[in-house]
């Protein structure tokens, strides 16, 4: 609920959307969750006020106007405890650059629109999606993905061609965007890339984002142009080069949102050889296929999801698959599929490469391959970023970021959507992406930034205090964490059936490994899911729109 503290103007003013598809159920809905603040709304009367709550009346249909954003229209406070101070007086519409148009720049951009920013979008490729845009040419890369010349890597997608999705679609949409089923389409629980890249595609036409990106063009160079105080007064030179010209682009924003993801920059280990190995080595971020391992001894390093993906696709065309994995107490699931298969063989690490070919086990054993895949995870690089020192990469741990989105020096013109991993995705980064654009618009404000130090330096000492590595700083498997972060802007929480249906799919990946996104036993979950608002609030719209 929402407590109305001061009535000041109730004005609509300008054109903002040109179609924002909610009915008055789903406004409603979204008001009462803090998900719509109030003064989005077209018409809005007060009728009274009982124990300090506001009850309202509205009339909504396909709004072709929304209030834009007059200062001092509303003053108001959230009784979340959590919540940051809001405030009344708006800050005029900020030139704001996002850089990279997959989930978390879409989101980013959505939420800055609604908010008045005059965004730019910056994408490297030609269409949206980010890391679901499938790119399957992969020739020319240097194999194990090292930026060898320093301003990025060519390829900035990991999905291979046979990639199907780890987490149910029920679970991965943004709040108001279901990831629906849709007729012609991939209608799999757990379908394949290609079908998320078109949810995307999606919500970027329903919200009418296109027109914000500017495709085909490569952020080069992000600096600090003037130092304001404590990031308020900063502005951004950003300098971009479109496809196949050699021209540099500069331009000034107030601020930025960098939303590059991080599944692009292989993470390689350091294994005794592995520099004089001449035979074939590679990370599985340009794997695409397994057509060129045929009748090849394969040896796979490393026992994570692409790892273990990766080998049970294999199976089928190589000579012999070596998985070699840090613990040899694997799941069940994995050892169902290492005992089906008599060519897929289990090793501990690596103890070090010989020149011709020999691949030596810590445990003395050893064996001659062909080819071996780093399946060993990626690293967070920000080429194009200069904060003079600001923020840095140590070990993977980017930093020092307030609640692993602001840096308290630069805060908020320069924030990072999409860092945090081991989470459900999409819900994370509209939260983030609305704490961002209401900070920048002035209806929210950050915490001193001595304060914000403080709380990142006890979140370092209680990761190191629960014996977690460095590089796994932003590995946050907590859903506590996710309802916390949303509190400080008045998102809703997760509901309790996504979280349900998440723990399920992953207690079945771990028994069964190889049919997990095909056989499952969650249909009470499901069905829970489908009658939830989350679902049914564009049943409701579609009533709507036939009226």
């Amino acid at each position: 609920m929402i407590a109305c503290h001061t009535l000041l103007n109730m004005l609509t003013v300008g054109s903002y959307l040109k179609e924002e598809k909610l009915t008055n159920n789903a406004s409603y809905n979204l008001l009462l969750n803090g998900q719509l603040m109030l003064e989005e709304l077209v018409f809005l009367t007060l009728v009274s006020f009982r124990s300090n709550l506001l009850t309202y009346n509205f009339s909504i249909k396909h709004l072709t106007t929304f209030t834009q954003y007059a200062p001092n229209l509303l003053t108001l406070q959230s009784s979340n405890p959590f919540s940051h101070t809001m405030v009344s007086v708006r800050n005029p519409p900020r030139n704001v650059c996002v850089i990279g148009a997959g989930p978390s720049g879409l989101v980013a951009a959505r939420e800055l629109k609604k908010e008045g920013q005059k965004v730019v979008v910056l994408e490297q490729n030609h269409d949206v999606g980010g890391q679901w845009l499938y790119d399957p040419k992969v020739e020319g890369q240097d194999p194990l993905g090292k930026d060898t010349m320093g301003s990025g890597l060519t390829v900035h997608s990991s999905i291979y061609d046979s990639l199907r999705l780890t987490s149910p679609r029920e679970i991965m949409g943004f709040t108001d965007f279901p990831f629906l089923i849709k007729k012609g389409r991939d209608t799999r629980r757990f379908p394949g890339h290609k079908e998320l890249f078109l949810y995307l595609k999606d919500f970027c036409e329903w919200f009418g984002l296109r027109e914000m990106i500017r495709f085909n063009t490569k952020v080069e160079y992000v600096g600090i142009l003037d130092y304001g105080a404590f990031g308020e007064d900063l502005k951004w030179i950003v300098k971009s080069k479109v496809k196949d010209s050699d021209e540099v682009i500069s331009e000034v924003f107030d601020a930025v949102v960098v939303a590059t993801g991080h599944y692009s920059y292989p993470r390689l280990p350091s294994i005794k050889g592995m520099d004089a190995w001449r035979r074939k080595q590679m990370h599985s971020h340009l794997y695409r296929v397994p057509e060129p391992f045929r009748d090849q001894v394969v040896v796979v390093v490393g026992n994570s999801l692409s790892g273990q993906d990766i080998s049970m696709e294999l199976v089928n065309v190589a000579k012999e698959i070596h998985l070699s994995s840090k613990s040899l107490n694997v799941s069940e699931g994995l050892s169902k599929v290492i005992s089906k298969h008599d060519n897929l063989h289990l090793h501990p690490t690596i103890e070090c490469l010989h020149e011709d070919g020999r691949v030596v086990f810590v445990d003395g054993s050893g064996i001659t391959a062909d080819t071996i895949i780093y399946c060993t995870g990626y690293s967070y690089a920000f080429p194009f970023l200069d904060t003079k020192g600001a923020i840095g990469v140590d070990d993977d741990r980017v930093g020092p970021l307030y609640e692993h989105t602001f840096p308290p020096s630069l805060a908020p013109s320069l924030s990072f959507i999409g860092i945090p991993r081991k989470l459900i995705g999409f819900p994370f980064f509209e939260s983030q992406a609305k704490w961002i654009a209401q900070l920048l618009s002035g209806k929210r404000s950050l915490p001193p930034r001595d304060e914000m130090m403080k709380s990142i330096q006890e979140f370092y000492k209680s990761r190191e205090a629960a014996g977690i590595p460095k590089h796994n700083t932003h590995d946050i498997a907590d859903f506590e964490y996710c309802d916390k972060y949303g509190d400080y802007v008045g998102f809703p929480h997760l509901e309790e059936w996504r979280k349900d249906l998440c723990i399920s799919a992953l207690i079945n990946s771990d028994v069964n490994l190889e049919t997990y996104r095909d056989s499952y036993d969650d249909e009470e979950l499901l069905q829970v899911a489908h009658q939830s608002p989350h679902f049914t609030q564009l049943e409701h719209e579609a009533l709507s729109s036939s009226l």
